[in-house]
């Protein structure tokens, strides 16, 4: 009888780690399935480390564009790369919303470019979506935009691709301490 226990427990014991694993593997497969991709303004809010940037996109108007098909590549600013900016900047570029947008606009290229595309940049001035172009320049194995370096590559979005930066990218008719 023991014997006999012994085979019933392990059938058993073996109908119920294969249920389990196949609940798991379903689950994970329904997850993949059933999960939406997040589009670049969704990630950048996930994130929690550009608040500055998304409300300035959702002040401009440019949030629904962002969330659209794109493809986009953005060239995303920290909060911290915010607070780098003269005291009151936001507030008068939050007043300013063409000023606002010119500027947020000059931070996205059309297309997914990613990292290994914008180290084959090195030297290339890709214009943006504002109309001006950026300088891509690779130094020191470190990939920099207007000499801002991309401190983070290559964020997965829906519709394109995040790479974090470290300041403010402003057009060219701008100044600024902290504007590059």
């Amino acid at each position: 009888m023991t014997k006999r226990f012994l085979h019933t427990a392990a059938a058993i014991a073996a109908l119920v780690t294969l249920s389990a694993c196949q609940s798991a593997y379903m689950s994970e497969e329904k997850m993949a399935v059933t999960a939406p991709a997040k589009n670049i303004v969704q990630v950048a809010v996930e994130n929690g480390s550009f608040n500055t940037l998304v409300a300035a996109v959702k002040a401009a108007g440019l949030a629904e564009t962002l969330q659209g098909p794109g493809p986009f590549t953005v060239f995303a600013p920290t909060d911290a790369a915010f607070a780098k900016l003269p005291a009151g900047t936001i507030d008068a570029l939050l007043a300013n919303k063409p000023m606002l947008a010119s500027i947020l606009t000059y931070h996205v290229v059309s297309g997914k470019v990613g990292a290994s595309d914008i180290i084959g940049m090195n030297g290339a001035r890709p214009a943006t979506v504002n109309g001006q172009t950026v300088d891509v320049t690779v130094s020191g194995g470190k990939v920099y935009v207007n000499g801002v370096q991309v401190i983070m590559a290559d964020v997965s979005a829906s519709n394109g691709v995040i790479h974090v930066i470290d300041a403010v990218l402003m057009p060219r008719p701008m100044t600024g301490s902290a504007a590059r």
